[in-house]
């Protein structure tokens, strides 16, 4: 990882997909899907979860894996609690997973939250937010910051030092992390620290240089981005928003400290970096680590790829670091 924000951002593209990642990409080509634009959310939320069995890690056992109900906007919304240890108060991670705010749930993203939890030492909340388009903007956000809330207020009964809070999430759920953290801020209760993979961070555009040179071709397009905005805003005028794009907030200052991560080969690389930037630009302790010749989704895929396993190493050792630190 590259701890010099500059230095990441200055460092030059190796123009080579892993040979790991172009064999996945191979077989995915080779069993001939649709593109998502041609499917409805149902179809892509099974073939979704089909696909995140494929790639997964081994599930590592954990002393404490157990469902909750929290409290939300809506209706209660499910939760799973990890705990590396059943006893003692340990830093904590809220984590919202990724899909685009359509597919996903606690399941896809097992694997990585007890990566997490067992890596970094410290309990993991992973939330099932409303999806859309049953569910639209601004209900997932009101689910993110809700959880948040919810387990700071608790974090007591659940072994959570509420010192060491941390939220985190990747692609839709690190846009969710991005947002419950500033709307902590905002309320008076900042965070430990945000953990953001490959996140995305402005809806209103969907260009930029990543959209234009990783539209086809690396496993997330920019047509299934233009699917997935179309499923979750009702408006795109709502794109403008900072609870959609939190690139837009008008203020960056006073925020947790950010590991933000992003892959050589993503359509959402450059708002993942902007972000990097403006957080820092705006005072923030950020540490920016671009992965070389890497997809969007690659830490969930353990199973098939050796930097998704060391990207969940490093993003432990991060969590461990700063979250001790306080």
């Amino acid at each position: 990882m590259h701890d010099d924000l500059t230095t990441a951002l200055a460092r030059p593209l190796s123009g080579e997909v892993h040979p790991q990642v172009a064999a996945h990409l191979a077989q995915m080509a080779a069993m001939n899907p649709p593109p998502i634009e041609a499917l409805t959310p149902e179809q892509v939320r099974v073939g979704f979860g089909m696909q995140m069995k494929m790639t997964a890690g081994p599930a590592t056992p954990l002393a404490v894996v157990r469902e909750l109900s929290v409290p939300a906007p809506g209706a209660p919304i499910k939760a799973r609690l990890y705990r590396p240890s059943a006893d003692g108060v340990l830093p904590g991670l809220v984590f919202f997973h990724g899909g685009g705010w359509v597919i996903g749930d606690l399941d896809s993203h097992d694997d990585l939250c007890r990566d997490l939890a067992a890596q970094a030492q410290c309990a993991v909340l992973a939330v099932d937010y409303r999806l859309a388009p049953e569910h639209c903007f601004p209900a997932a956000a009101e689910d993110a910051i809700a959880a948040a809330d919810w387990v700071a207020a608790n974090a007591t009964s659940l072994g959570i030092d509420p010192a060491r809070l941390a939220v985190g999430g990747d692609s839709a759920g690190g846009n969710l992390a991005a947002v419950a953290a500033l709307a902590a801020r905002d309320a008076g209760r900042p965070l430990a620290a945000q953990l953001l993979i490959y996140p995305v961070t402005d809806l209103s555009r969907l260009d930029g240089e990543s959209y234009r040179s990783c539209a086809e071709g690396y496993g997330l397009t920019a047509g299934a981005m233009t699917w997935f905005r179309g499923h979750y805003l009702a408006d795109v005028a709502a794109a403008q928003d900072w609870r959609v794009s939190p690139l837009r907030a008008s203020d960056l200052g006073r925020l947790p400290p950010a590991l933000v991560v992003t892959a050589e080969f993503d359509v959402l690389r450059s708002e993942g970096e902007a972000y990097a930037k403006r957080l820092a630009d705006a005072g923030v302790p950020t540490r920016l680590a671009r992965y070389d010749g890497m997809i969007h989704g690659f830490a969930s895929m353990a199973g098939v790829l050796d930097v998704g396993r060391q990207v969940r190493s490093d993003m432990a050792q991060w969590l461990r670091g700063v979250l001790a630190a306080r």
